[in-house]
């Protein structure tokens, strides 16, 4: 067919909408608006202000009757809720008090050691949970408590309302009238659903320590409840919390029989938005229903129509209008909601509109006439389309069905029978499903692929997948996780799943679980141990995101993957252990060297102080001139022995952690013209050059004065002791932009590459241990960890040959405030170049 007589789809789909359709809708629905509108509304706007100003009366007034009704029952159980907390707390501080035997017959030890109440004898069920250790339940409270049987009976005897009364106390204690067969029930740290109203009544939620309702709820036997709670205090220590459980099916029955006027009916909405009392009979919206998932919604929707307190308003829902007007109940805040359908408030005007609805129905006999002309004449356009649509539409609904079953036609360029068609978008649509046949083909090799590749690279880096349904309490694994762990399944509930978990590791693994459904964490990351088939325990990783969530932002569906880490956990273990005793080595070694460095001394000063009274004795007398120099060389040695035993202490103290220093700003001219003064007598006595390098301005540093002192003194004997013959060593300093660089140079040796390796070893003294010249090797160690105690850093740079360079960066430091004040009068110090040590 030539292309010039084909046309768009959209083009052809609305020539048939105008002709067949669309003027009819339009003539049809005017004819209908004109005769409702002549025939009803002068008849009928006349009655509708007089009865709505009636209804919107005498719902006003049953509304405020009814809520004041039910807010006095509720107040009723409430004073009673307070008699009841005064008596327990009465009865607890009554230590004189002595239970009748009876009492004191029907409390015996559990077959789990909780002390509980074995026989009714028409008193209170009282119990311990099975989580309070023996050892800390206090039965002497237990009976003490038994003189308030008689008020709890008489409570649960004297209103109807009231199904049972309870005390519970901090320790899992519980006394519950009417009596249960305690062993019969959970006792373990929720004895009820109702224990966790503890926490509503606690001072965080209760400040003013009043009763509070709870919220209702369904019981085991399906009947609506709710519990009036109280705490009761021992000073500003929460002892426990007393109850009052009501049937509020009872109470609510009155409301559900409420005679509204005109056949409305009335409703009863907690705090949350859910009916807990609907109309006996008809006339509620249809969706209303009981424990229906949408109950909440229509409430919801019901008290957002019904606008402020106590004013009557209109709203559209069920396709009728109602008046809606409600009243709060103070002591719950519960909502009482009466509607009414404005239907059948306007009933009487339906009976004068009868007359024009005999009009009506003879211009709706001429309207559906109409409408079968219309028909009739559309259904041959209908044949016609569907000529024309139906049988390319059916050939590629066959294409697309093909490709849905998956039976991808690879290596086939034969398409499937189709008829041309004159609407071109039909065309282009086969086009395109030839065109996503081939992707088709492509994409499902490479997702066959890719599948294979992921499941090798799980099958090697994780032990099993895990998907938890927290609505279900339930847990998928792999099968070989549930071989490898002996599960029954691969789909096991939580609980099951609990007891591999070893019991160290279950209440870690029961907080983290909780913090993460509870929507508070993000990722869910924790480590455990399970015990496998051999009956060995296994540590597990295991890691995981949540899905899903619901409304209220809880976890509903997560999933993750575990990881066998026990070879991890053992590496761990064992570098531990190594590090201790590391520690220990260290901590030995350290008062080994403290204890000798201090027993070293005394003999040492004893040896130094016998040899210098030696050398003042021989003093003068040439005959005795070998005994001085041996006297000489004894001082000698005994001084290098000191200085040895006080750099081994220096060094104990340092690794010990225990040097103190006192760091504060130092100026740098005047501590380098200290120490280049301190070592000329070195200088001269080597024949050396020491030059210092001038200031131009006062510059300070961030030092301990003392040990900075000693550090630089450290430097420049070595720079002096290593240096060649007629050598020369340089003191300077350079300012850096994050620091003060205070440097020793001298014109030695220098070192190599594996001397400088060895460099800062505690006795390492580079191959010159059996050399003349005096050291310990302990020096620079002290110089570098004293460095780094001050927030600074120590290095040097050498080359064979050419000398060594060691340098000292320290923090810079403001000037002290007298210092500066001075600093006006008095020319800087360090101004003037210093070369000293030409001999």
């Amino acid at each position: 067919m030539p292309r010039a007589m084909r046309y768009p789809l959209r083009r052809w789909i609305w020539r048939a909408f105008v002709q067949c359709a669309l003027i009819p809708l339009i003539l049809v629905e005017s004819v209908l608006i004109g005769a409702y509108l002549l025939s009803n509304a002068a008849t009928r706007d006349a009655q509708l202000g007089h009865l709505e100003e009636r209804a919107r009366q005498s719902l006003e007034s049953d509304a405020q009757r009814e809520a004041e009704v039910v807010d006095w029952r509720l107040w009723s159980v409430e004073k009673q809720t307070r008699i009841f907390r005064d008596a327990v707390v009465h009865a607890l501080q009554d230590e004189r008090f002595q239970p009748d035997e009876v009492e004191r017959a029907r409390h015996v030890p559990g077959p789990k050691g909780n002390f509980y109440s074995r026989s009714d004898d028409g008193r209170a069920a009282s119990f311990y949970a099975e989580s309070t250790p023996p050892e800390r339940q206090d039965r002497a409270k237990a009976l003490r408590l038994s003189q308030l049987n008689p008020l709890m009976r008489s409570i649960k005897e004297a209103d109807p309302l009231v199904v049972a009364v309870y005390f519970r106390s901090w320790d899992h204690y519980t006394r519950y009238y009417p009596f249960f067969d305690v062993l019969q029930k959970d006792l373990g740290d929720r004895p009820s659903s109702g224990y966790n109203f503890y926490s509503r009544a606690a001072e965080s939620q209760n400040p003013e320590r009043e009763p509070v309702w709870t919220s209702p709820y369904l019981d085991a036997s399906g009947r609506w409840r709710m519990v009036t709670v109280a705490p009761v205090y021992r000073g500003n220590f929460l002892e426990g919390v007393v109850g009052l459980e009501i049937d509020l099916e009872r109470m609510l029955a009155g409301i559900g029989a409420l005679e509204v006027p005109w056949q409305g009916y009335g409703l009863l909405i907690d705090e949350e938005g859910s009916a807990m009392s609907l109309p006996r009979g008809g006339g509620m919206p249809s969706a209303f229903a009981v424990n229906a998932p949408e109950h909440r919604r229509e409430a919801e929707h019901l008290l957002q129509a019904a606008g402020a307190e106590g004013e009557v308003q209109t709203a559209m829902f069920d396709g009728h209008e109602h008046l809606l007007v409600w009243r709060r109940i103070p002591l719950t805040g519960w909502r009482l909601l009466l509607v009414v359908d404005k239907d059948r408030i306007f009933q009487p005007t339906r009976a004068l509109a009868a007359h024009y609805q005999k009009i009506g129905y003879l211009l709706i006999a001429a309207l559906l006439l109409l409408h079968v002309l219309l028909l009739v004449l559309w259904w041959r356009r209908s044949q016609r389309l569907s000529r024309e649509l139906g049988q390319p539409i059916s050939g590629i609904v066959d294409m697309l069905r093909y490709l849905g079953k998956g039976q991808w036609r690879a290596g086939s360029d034969r398409p499937l029978p189709l008829q041309d068609s004159r609407i071109e978008e039909l065309n282009a649509m086969a086009d395109a499903v030839y065109s996503s046949d081939r992707q088709l083909q492509a994409s499902e090799a490479e997702r066959s692929r890719a599948q294979r590749l992921l499941e090798v690279v799980m099958e090697n880096t994780t032990e099993s997948l895990w998907e938890i349904m927290a609505d279900k309490s339930q847990i998928r694994v792999s099968s070989r996780f549930a071989r490898r762990f002996a599960l029954d399944s691969e789909s096991v509930t939580i609980e099951e799943f609990n007891r591999l978990v070893h019991p160290d590791d279950m209440e870690r693994l029961r907080q983290r679980r909780d913090s993460f459904f509870s929507g508070a964490d993000g990722v869910y990351e924790v480590e455990y141990r399970c015990v496998d088939r051999a009956g060995q325990y296994v540590w597990l990783l295991s890691r995981g995101q949540a899905l899903e969530w619901d409304a209220s932002g809880r976890v509903l569906h997560s999933a993750g993957t575990h990881v066998d880490i026990s070879r991890l956990k053992a590496v761990q273990e064992d570098l531990r252990r190594a590090t201790l005793e590391a520690q220990d080595a260290s901590r030995a070694k350290s008062r080994f060297l403290s204890s000798m460095s201090h027993e070293l001394r005394t003999p040492l000063n004893a040896v130094q102080g016998f040899a210098q009274l030696i050398e003042l004795e021989v003093e003068g007398r040439p005959e005795a001139n070998p005994i001085g120099e041996y006297a000489q060389e004894i001082v000698k040695a005994s001084r290098h022995l000191t200085a040895l035993v006080d750099d081994i202490l220096d060094l104990s103290t340092l690794e010990g952690r225990r040097q103190q220093l006192h760091v504060r700003p130092v100026e740098v001219g005047v501590m380098l013209a200290s120490c280049a003064e301190l070592v000329q007598p070195q200088v001269r006595e080597r024949q050396l050059q020491l030059q210092l390098i001038p200031m131009c301005m006062p510059l300070y540093v961030q030092a301990d004065s003392r040990r900075l002192r000693q550090i630089l003194l450290n430097l420049l004997s070595n720079a002096i002791k290593y240096n060649r013959p007629q050598g020369r060593v340089t003191l300077g300093y350079e300012v850096r932009s994050d620091c003060v660089r205070l440097w020793v140079k001298d014109t030695g040796p220098g070192l190599d590459a594996e001397q400088q390796s060895q460099l800062f070893q505690p006795f390492q003294r580079l191959g010159r241990e059996s050399s003349n010249i005096p050291g310990s090797g302990i020096g620079l160690v002290l110089c570098h960890e004293l460095v780094a105690m001050m927030n600074g850093s120590m290095g040097f740079y050498s080359e064979p040959g050419h000398g060594c360079c060691f340098w000292v960066d320290l923090p810079g430091a403001a000037a002290p405030e007298e210092e500066r004040a001075a600093s006006s009068d008095e020319p800087p110090a360090g101004q003037v170049e210093r070369v000293k040590g030409d001999s």
